[in-house]
């Protein structure tokens, strides 16, 4: 009989991380300026939502690899996570337990994280909201986990359609959970900038009454064979 050893390179206890002063300078914007500056990518499936619209975050990503239903890896990555971290965890979508609830909510606030997003459930849905710390979830469940399974922390994941790696910055708010690469963050966010005085003046325009149609809209639409040649709307 054989015994399997300790994979000891699965808990990676550090990373590269997203500056902290980048990031606070990423909480400025929306989600949707950064989704669409970073080529409308990075965008997490709309199933992944804050507990309460009112929560929002942005930080830098601890990534934790579970089985569904066992948050053994999720006590570790707390034991190991600092302040301005953001736990990102790959739940495989499995809405059968709660992954996380008030506890480790609480626990998560203490130490200073920025938020938590989970491919899975969570529970004690009206403390969460009391508490106020940014949870994004895919779902609710009053089942508890188990704690029992071996998994990864600080290695790729995928969660919710988008790949994640450690250090990554993740922002998230009313409209979902936005991930930004790490090597690409400062790029993103002066994009960021030019795209909010952009839309502010074409918001300004449409109010105004002096730009009530894109002026992009009749080239597109000749580029699409919905309109010929010279002609316009």
């Amino acid at each position: 009989m054989t015994t399997s050893s300790p994979q000891n390179g699965d808990l990676r206890r550090s990373c590269t991380r997203t500056s902290s002063d980048l990031a606070k300078k990423a909480a400025q914007f929306q989600a949707a300026i950064l989704a669409d500056v970073n080529g409308r990518r990075g965008a997490m499936h709309g199933a992944i939502a804050p507990v309460h619209p009112t929560m929002k975050f942005a930080g830098s990503a601890i990534t934790v690899d579970v089985r569904p239903g066992d948050n053994l890896m999720i006590h570790a990555a707390l034991a190991i996570a600092q302040p301005g971290d953001v736990l990102v965890i790959d739940g495989k979508g499995d809405l059968g337990a709660a992954l996380m609830g008030a506890i480790m909510i609480n626990q998560s606030k203490a130490i200073g994280l920025a938020g938590v997003v989970i491919d899975g459930a969570v529970r004690d849905y009206e403390e969460l909201c009391e508490l106020g710390f940014p949870v994004f979830a895919r779902g609710l469940n009053p089942n508890g986990p188990t704690k029992n399974a071996a998994g990864r922390i600080n290695w790729p994941v995928s969660v919710a359609g988008v790949a994640v790696n450690p250090g990554d910055l993740v922002v998230g708010d009313a409209d979902g959970v936005v991930v930004i690469e790490r090597e690409n963050v400062e790029a993103v966010l002066v994009a960021a900038e030019k795209k909010v005085a952009d839309e502010a003046a074409r918001i300004q325009g449409i109010r105004s009454g002096k730009q009530l149609r894109p002026g992009w809209l009749d080239g597109a639409l000749r580029a699409a064979g919905v309109i010929a040649d010279g002609e316009a709307l």
